[in-house]
């Protein structure tokens, strides 16, 4: 039987929802929040309807629930949503709402949203083009778009694709700044501000994150201790900190102007 990637999305982080309460696991999710909320802080606004698209458990939601009038956290797997949901009760958040629903096909009308965000997921994504074109198409004139996502740096060798993928097969294609920028212009919105920068993680709290198979993660620790060694380039830029085995990251903010 074929398994769609939808399918392969909804598996890989049905896994992968309990992980997202546990900070010990999910740092690479809250290490940057407070980064991504103060480069969105000229965007906000208490009377923001927003819409955060591909949501997982609602991350950035919450953290800006307090600052808008209402957030829908929209997303594709039930499990993220209810492990979203039991955080927001619990910290008693009242203007948010959980949605299950497609990226590349939005449940609202147009114009519906003043602020529209997504993070981490054009990457994970079959098509990442339609995503952005319906952030765009329920975004109101004027409004900010913001992208927050795992980039692939400019002249790096090696394919990290294939190495993200043998960690977690829902991973699809980390685009470039540019390719991005593409396909936001192509949504009929205009890039306004970037904010690039690398994130050195340590291997295996990422491999377990993930519940990588012991196969799979004996494979990716061996191809990047071969690079350090002199050995093929994977594309994730492996280091060794303190005697743990780590890698490289590249990460994008990107504000747009909805047209």
């Amino acid at each position: 039987m074929t398994v769609t990637h939808d399918e392969k999305v909804v598996r890989e982080f049905s896994k992968q929802a309990a992980g997202f309460a546990d900070p010990r696991l999910n740092v690479a999710f809250t290490r940057h929040l407070d980064r991504l909320v103060r480069f969105m802080e000229p965007e906000l606004d208490l009377e923001d309807v927003v819409l955060e698209v591909a949501a997982g458990t609602g991350i950035v939601s919450r953290a800006i629930a307090h600052r808008v009038r209402h957030v829908t956290a929209l997303d594709l797997t039930p499990a993220m949503l209810a492990e979203g949901k039991r955080g927001a009760d619990h910290a008693g958040l009242t203007n948010l709402t959980f949605t299950h629903g497609d990226a590349t096909a939005l449940p609202y009308l147009d114009r519906s949203f003043t602020l529209v965000m997504t993070r981490f997921s054009l990457h994970q994504v079959a098509d990442p083009g339609a995503v952005v074109a319906e952030m765009a198409r329920v975004s109101r004139p004027g409004a900010a778009l913001i992208i927050a996502d795992l980039v692939r740096p400019e002249g790096v060798a090696g394919d990290p694709d294939r190495i993200e993928r043998l960690r977690d097969p829902s991973h699809g294609t980390a685009l470039t700044e540019a390719r991005i920028a593409e396909l936001v212009a192509a949504a009929g919105a205009e890039v306004k501000r970037t904010d690039r920068f690398d994130y050195v993680r340590p291997l295996d709290p990422w491999l377990e994150f993930s519940q990588t198979p012991a196969e799979a993660a004996a494979q990716i620790r061996r191809e990047l201790e071969e690079e350090l060694a002199g050995g093929p380039a994977t594309g994730m830029r492996p280091s060794m900190v303190d005697g743990v085995l780590h890698f490289t990251h590249a990460y994008l903010f990107q504000q747009a102007i909805a047209g």
